[in-house]
């Protein structure tokens, strides 16, 4: 569903301040994957998934979704393959239309528009049953301004729009940090479920370790650009936090040791 092959990125190239934001990244997802992503500031993580969104194009490589090789294919129009909810409840809605007009305009993404903005009675229905999942209440308040939404329900209406269409690609960027620890873990809870019953394929930024291992069945961690270590579904059931600190530090361990051999050769 998702291939990432041989992805480089690198800012400010030839500079003072050039940045290695990505190196050879190779990354596939099968259909229905949820792998999540975890890895410090800096590691790669949000321009990893920039590179799939279409924000940024990639230096070298190739990046395929649903079988199309979309690298240089300009944002919006990569748009109809990816929903993403972003870390910021402020972003992915327009805070000063209802949340009628918003899931209008996320239900119409993938279809034909036509002459006139509407909802018929029909539409309405699926609306208030999909906020129904959500149990906040929404259903009852569609001719609400977004804006006057806490960030916990804006969160959850972001969510949902970016997933009932089903898209190709669900890519989610700490989309709880900004939350408070109520709201972050109804969020994930509303995450598992919406992606489970959409059999959705997804790809989760998170720096909390915790989230990374009981979400999904794969799990990546990032540092300086690349991928370090990949736990497949097999093992990422009994995989712990002081399972991903030691591993991390290994690595880290093994990278120092391998360079400073290099600078002594």
């Amino acid at each position: 569903m998702l291939k990432l092959e041989g992805i480089n990125k690198i800012f400010n190239e030839g500079t003072m301040d050039e940045k290695v934001a990505l190196n050879n990244i190779n990354l596939h997802l099968a259909p229905g994957d949820f792998v999540t992503v975890i890895g410090s500031n800096g590691a790669g993580k949000s321009t990893m998934l920039n590179m799939i969104s279409g924000a940024l194009t990639p230096d070298f490589g190739a990046i395929t979704i649903d079988g199309k090789e979309v690298t240089k294919l300009p944002e919006f129009k990569r748009s109809q393959y990816i929903g993403r909810v972003f870390q910021d409840p402020m972003a992915g809605t327009a805070p000063t239309m209802t949340i009628e007009e918003n899931l209008a305009i996320a239900y119409s993404r993938n279809k034909k528009r036509g002459l006139r903005f509407g909802v018929n009675r029909e539409r309405k229905d699926f609306f208030r049953t999909s906020l129904e999942k959500l149990g906040l209440n929404l259903e009852n308040r569609l001719n609400a301004k977004v804006g006057l939404l806490s960030g916990g329900e804006r969160q959850a209406l972001s969510l949902l729009m970016a997933t009932f269409t089903r898209p190709a690609i669900l890519l989610l960027d700490e989309h709880t940090a900004a939350l408070d620890p109520s709201r972050a873990e109804l969020i994930t809870n509303l995450t598992k479920q919406l992606v489970e019953e959409n059999n959705l394929t997804t790809l989760m930024v998170t720096h909390n370790m915790q989230q990374a291992i009981d979400l999904g069945n794969r799990l990546i961690m990032m540092d300086k650009g690349q991928i370090i270590l990949e736990v497949d579904e097999s093992k990422k059931p009994t995989l712990t936090i002081p399972d991903l600190m030691t591993e991390f530090e290994h690595i880290r361990g093994e990278k120092m040791a391998s360079d400073k051999a290099l600078l002594g050769s």
